[in-house]
């Protein structure tokens, strides 16, 4: 499987949206079982493992280029890994003091901080019609997620800062990710993930701040537990991220951000089927704002984004 157009990658992160928004639903049960960060240990190194039989069979494909320094390869990949670390353990310890409400519009603010980042950091410029769909997802995130209930405290300060790191993790990945083959950027992300998260249950586990659950061998007992590590594992991670990795070789940065405004959607979407949530009025007006946002952001503007044929190889390295 191959994203090669601007449209494929475009579909290819909605699927991604998808399967995250179920992912709550699926994971939440989980995390009462399993600590996070021991949860994320299991989650992503099977991740990792799990894309290894890609790139052994990507190895064998005749006059594959691998023109990737190894030592950079490291370096980017638990560079960005630990972005992501930094963005799910901030959000989950964030939980801890905020509502859901809270989080998942905090989180969702992800939407109109790339672009900001990638101005600071980069001086990159994106047209009028992206900052006003960027506007009109983050105003429907609003609706989405929180309403009237605008109350924050420490947990809230966390979220914000995991979104930041989310944020900068897509903002890095368009600047540094195209240097390096697909498969293997994905799988170092991910075994960086795994890493981070296995010192962080470990120290836990050191400090006794986990006392409250009940001892691993149980927890690894559970077919809940299971279920819930191979779904984000097979499809959350290793799917997810090797999806991002390859779209993000044809979408623009801001783009990205602004089909992760789904998530929420999804979310939603998901406890209503399974769990028999409602959305409510409010809620969907927030949804039609998001999609509204992403439909100018893809047909308001006259500039065309660059197609390439992607093969899932390295990109050249800047001069």
């Amino acid at each position: 499987m191959t994203i090669r157009t601007p449209s494929t990658a475009l579909w290819a992160l909605v699927m991604v949206n998808l399967i995250w928004g179920i992912g709550f639903v699926v994971v939440d049960s989980a995390i009462d079982i399993m600590p996070v960060n021991t949860f994320n240990a299991f989650r992503f190194s099977i991740a990792a493992i799990a894309l290894l039989p890609l790139y052994f069979l990507q190895r064998k494909i005749p006059n594959e280029e691998t023109d990737y320094k190894v030592i950079e390869l490291l370096k980017t990949g638990f560079g960005l890994g630990l972005l992501l670390f930094l963005g799910f353990s901030l959000q989950t310890t964030g939980l801890l003091y905020t509502s859901v409400s809270n989080t998942g519009f905090i989180t969702g603010l992800c939407v109109p901080l790339v672009p900001i980042i990638g101005f600071l950091l980069f001086k990159t410029k994106v047209g009028v019609e992206i900052w006003i769909s960027v506007v009109a997802a983050t105003i429907g995130l609003y609706f989405l997620t929180m309403g009237d209930k605008m109350e924050f405290n420490i947990g809230d300060v966390l979220v914000a800062i995991s979104a930041i790191c989310y944020a900068s993790h897509i903002t890095l990945m368009a600047k540094y990710g195209g240097r390096f083959a697909v498969i293997p950027l994905s799988i170092i992300q991910l075994a960086a993930v795994g890493f981070y998260s296995t010192i962080a249950a470990s120290y836990e586990e050191l400090m006794n701040l986990n006392e409250s659950y009940a001892p691993l061998i149980e927890q690894l007992n559970n077919v809940d537990v299971w279920a819930a590590i191979l779904y984000s594992a097979i499809l959350a991670s290793a799917f997810a991220y090797w999806a991002q990795t390859a779209s993000q070789r044809l979408l623009a940065p801001h783009k990205v951000a602004l089909v992760f405004a789904l998530e929420p959607i999804f979310a939603h979407l998901a406890a209503f089927i399974i769990l028999g949530e409602h959305l409510g009025l409010q809620g969907w007006f927030g949804a039609g704002l998001i999609l509204a946002g992403m439909l100018y952001s893809e047909l308001g503007g006259n500039r065309k984004i660059k197609v390439q044929p992607l093969e899932q190889m390295a990109a050249p390295l800047d001069k």
